[in-house]
């Protein structure tokens, strides 16, 4: 099995990708090679999609699909070219989605920039921290990332319901109650804790708008590592303004530097969600590791992928173009 890499992981992780591959797989890095099987790329031209005749599989070697991949793989002529993407960053979201919820149920955050400026106050004044006792978390997104937060609030003794789109009736899953996509509505009014970890998609673009957030109980905290058009801006912000949520914790965002000199003075969103003190903000950074072990996470999940298939077996995490994830 051929497999042309554009990966720019550089040459050390590279390497290490190699020691991981079957025998019978080859890989090369020649731009201008012309006869390959698998495709690593994190842009696509039809040129290069075109460059080798065998080709049947593109890899894009992260979460998220760009619309720039489901619009040249839709083309006709693309049509038994299949679409796959790692997850390898999938339990590691999944981790910082938990560990936000906690932090933002404990105001822990504002309790720390206070007594860095001197101010002891939170300590006397009421507390806006919660417990985690007979709490309800409801996760849109039950993918990868979505399985590792729930096992994860599982364990803490958390009652948690998700959704799928791909069932009719409730289901039980590990402990897990799934309910059809249909049922948000009625779930909303009774969870402690919405987390969101979906693709951002024509459907999923404001899935939870005013209505879903009003639906929500006053003392519920608002946790998103999906993609930040999956919530209406607005309508957040004005619910953490006014007390209709307790909090949220917000990795992703509705604006982003549009190069390197912006990246010290740009707010991530059109309103200003750093006035408020029940809002924790980080910046779309909840994949990444220290010393490059997140990177090296992709080169053991990359392998496990080509391996299959070099074994005989189908390519997993393939991408339904229609749905977009």
């Amino acid at each position: 099995m051929k497999v042309l890499s554009l990966d720019d992981a550089g040459e050390q992780a590279h390497d290490y990708l190699l020691s991981k591959l079957d025998d019978a797989i080859v890989m090369t890095k020649d731009e201008a090679a012309d006869d390959f099987d698998v495709l690593i790329a994190g842009r696509l031209t039809d040129e290069l999609l075109q460059q080798s005749p065998n080709l049947k599989q593109v890899i894009l070697p992260w979460a998220g699909i760009p619309n720039s991949f489901r619009e040249i793989l839709g083309q006709a002529a693309y049509r038994h070219i299949t679409l796959h993407n790692s997850h390898y960053n999938a339990p590691v979201v999944g981790e910082f989605a938990v560990t936000m919820l906690l932090a933002a149920m404990k105001n822990m955050l504002t309790l720390d920039r206070k007594l860095r400026q001197g101010d002891w106050r939170p300590r006397y004044e009421p507390s806006r921290a919660l417990s985690l006792r007979n709490k309800t978390a409801l996760i849109l997104g039950y993918g990868a990332i979505g399985r590792k937060a729930a096992s994860m609030l599982h364990a803490l003794n958390f009652t948690v319901l998700a959704t799928r789109n791909s069932i009719s009736e409730p289901v039980e899953e590990d402990g897990i109650q799934i309910y059809p996509s249909d049922q948000l509505a009625s779930l909303l009014p009774k969870v402690d804790a919405l987390i969101l970890a979906l693709p951002l998609t024509d459907a999923t673009r404001g899935i939870v708008g005013s209505a879903e957030i009003a639906a929500l109980p006053d003392s519920a905290i608002l946790v998103n590592v999906g993609r930040g058009h999956l919530i209406d801006e607005e309508a957040l912000f004005d619910a953490l303004k006014n007390g209709d949520l307790h909090a949220a914790a917000l990795d992703v965002w509705y604006q982003y530097p549009k190069d390197e000199p912006r990246r010290a003075t740009t707010h991530p969103a059109n309103l200003p969600f750093y006035e408020l003190d029940n809002v924790i903000m980080t910046p779309h950074a909840s994949s990444a590791l220290a010393d490059e072990e997140d990177l090296y996470l992709r080169m053991d999940d990359l392998a496990n992928m080509l391996n299959e298939v070099a074994r005989g077996n189908a390519m997993p995490n393939r991408v339904d173009l229609e749905r977009g994830y």
